[in-house]
């Protein structure tokens, strides 16, 4: 089924300020299939960057409700930077799509077309909560620095803020949007279908041609957006690039609430330097169960199974306060272990999920920074996105440009006052994420609205799409073990067989969320994405590379349940000297 305009209904204003050819042209070139690039032949003459200005775009050619779109700008941006980071001429396009419901915000969007388009399109994902434009100008999530980002590389980019504009301050921990339902629809996963209808429109009438690909590309939300994209709307992508998905954020909230409950207590939450205290006796004891000693704990399943940090040493000392009272920064307490464990332990609810489980898992807590001391141009981004600074309270402490609560408990305060009670006045300490009481359905309504719940993918198999996803072992914001729950649902749905044809899931050592510096991860994924959609060569064996704990050193990207082990011999910086072994 396609659905093409008009001419008589495109020719409305602003489009009619155009010459008349060139309308006619608009119009005709406006045609968005259900289920994928646009099904009738193109006409022959591109448009200018110039003649995207003002341009309309109906509510009839997006495949979900609003009230159309208008392009607000377009700009000629001129080739910038030399070697990888090189980027042609492109026209930039900014413009609204407008919501239903008068009170709702538009969803804003970017769009880059280059001078010299190679035919294809990347969709960018945002993160957190959203609230600022995914512009598609970078590279994809973990993308190495050089090799050129999708723009450079001739791709058509674009993204969205999901519908919303975010407080400048909190920007993607504001969720004050979700009081109102088509927002929060928007963000839920609705803005995805909305801004693709309008940037591949746009990028066919830019060209006068079909994109014949288009990718996805996200991280954290954005990963959870590109599994909502390949599931929900098989036909409109051809791969996605998938890095440490919040598949099941509402879930992940549940999680942020038990977790967020157990830091509040008294004396509960710990200080950087015991976070170091308990990252450093993690890896005394952990770091060579991989073979080799090296700064990097690989092989985390032998980690989780030994470490106890209420009998760990650090340098021969307890780390366990005396008699489990604080005593300073020399040791961990009682109840700052407790509130770890609570992090490396699973949720366990009292009902069911929208999905039918009743859980989610902990994190790997033994060998995660959490936020710890350090000199690293990248510290202050692992420190916002694990425990912060303030311990959580109510009120939820205030993110202000050098302080903040951690990053999943602004999370649930927000998902508390905005999604589920719908009072900015509620109190996020006072709900029982295992027992919510009258709040139950409500959530469980959410867990549906907001998770990647999706199991089957057949349909975007069939058409030949392919997914690359990727999680480090160490992120403090999104369980990996939530990922590999994903995958194995996957695999009960469509069989082992059928799974590996079309998908690959990698775990990173030492990688945190977004970023690191323990190992911080770069890696060409998409090339590989591209000669597996696009050449039938499936991933050959992968290497990722570390830009800031030890800058330059590789190791191999392991196939789960795979992890890098050293051989024996060779440099231990170089991916050559390690196998991938399974535990």
């Amino acid at each position: 089924m396609s659905r093409s305009i008009a001419t008589s209904s495109a020719l409305s204003s602003p489009v009619t300020r155009l010459a008349g050819p060139v309308a006619v042209l608009i119009a005709a070139s406006i045609s968005v299939a259900c289920g994928g690039g646009g099904d009738k032949e193109p006409p022959a003459v591109a448009l200018t960057c110039a003649q995207l200005n003002g341009m309309t775009i109906p509510a009839s050619a997006i495949g979900l409700e609003t009230t159309g779109a208008t392009v607000s700008s377009s700009t000629v941006v001129p080739a910038a930077g030399t070697g990888n980071a090189a980027v042609g001429e492109y026209c930039r396009v900014l413009g609204d799509i407008k919501p239903v419901d008068a009170t709702a915000q538009n969803i804003k969007f970017q769009l880059n077309l280059p001078t010299v388009w190679n035919g294809k399109a990347v969709m960018f994902g945002g993160g957190g909560y959203n609230g600022t434009i995914a512009t598609g100008t970078g590279n994809v999530p973990a993308g190495p620095a050089d090799k050129p980002s999708p723009l450079a590389r001739g791709y058509a980019t674009f993204g969205s803020d999901s519908g919303h504009q975010a407080n400048p301050l909190t920007t993607s921990r504001d969720g004050s949007f979700g009081a109102n339902d088509e927002m929060l629809r928007n963000f839920a996963g609705d803005a995805i279908k909305k801004t693709r209808d309008v940037a591949i429109a746009l990028t066919q009438a830019r060209y006068a041609d079909k994109v014949r690909r288009t990718y996805f590309a996200g991280g954290s939300t954005g990963g959870r957006e590109a599994l909502i994209a390949v599931t929900r709307w098989p036909g409109d992508y051809n791969g996605a690039i998938v890095l440490y998905p919040a598949w099941n954020a509402a879930a992940l909230d549940l999680q942020f609430g038990r977790i967020t409950r157990a830091l509040a207590q008294p004396n509960a939450y710990p200080t950087r330097a015991k976070r170091k205290l308990l990252l450093d006796a993690s890896l005394q004891a952990c770091d060579a169960l991989d073979g080799v000693a090296d700064g990097v704990i690989s092989n985390v399943t032998a980690c989780n199974a030994s470490f106890d940090p209420r009998t760990a040493l650090l340098n021969g000392v307890a780390l366990r306060c005396p008699g489990g009272a604080d005593a300073g920064d020399g040791c961990l307490s009682d109840a700052q272990i407790t509130a770890f464990e609570v992090t490396n332990t699973p949720l366990v609810l009292n009902y069911r999920l929208a999905s039918g489980e009743t859980t989610y898992p902990g994190f790997n807590t033994w060998g995660t920074d959490f936020g710890v001391p350090g000199t690293s141009p990248l510290q202050p981004t692992v420190l916002t996105l694990s425990l912060g600074t303030e311990q959580p309270a109510n009120p939820m402490p205030p993110v202000t440009a050098t302080t903040s609560p951690p990053y999943g408990s602004t999370f649930w305060d927000q998902w508390v006052k905005f999604f589920v009670t719908r009072d900015p006045n509620a109190n996020p300490l006072a709900l029982d994420p295992q027992n919510p009481g009258a709040l139950q359905e409500r959530i469980v309504y959410l867990t549906g609205l907001q998770d990647a719940n999706g199991t089957d993918l057949s349909v975007f198999s069939a058409r030949g799409g392919k997914i690359l996803m990727a999680h480090g072992s160490h992120d403090a914001l999104v369980s990996t073990r939530a990922t590999q729950q994903y995958l194995e649902r996957l695999r009960s749905t469509m069989g082992t067989a059928q799974l590996d044809r079309f998908l690959r899931y990698y775990e990173i050592p030492g990688y945190g969320h977004a970023a690191s510096s323990v190992f911080n991860a770069a890696w060409d994924s998409l090339s590989t994405l591209e000669n597996w959609v696009e050449g039938g060569v499936a991933p050959p064996a992968q290497i990722v590379a570390d830009t800031a704990g030890v800058p330059g050193r590789t190791r191999p990207l392991c196939v789960y349940p795979g992890y890098p082990r050293y051989q024996g011999t060779g440099d231990v910086n170089v991916a050559a000297s390690f196998t991938c072994s399974t535990p």
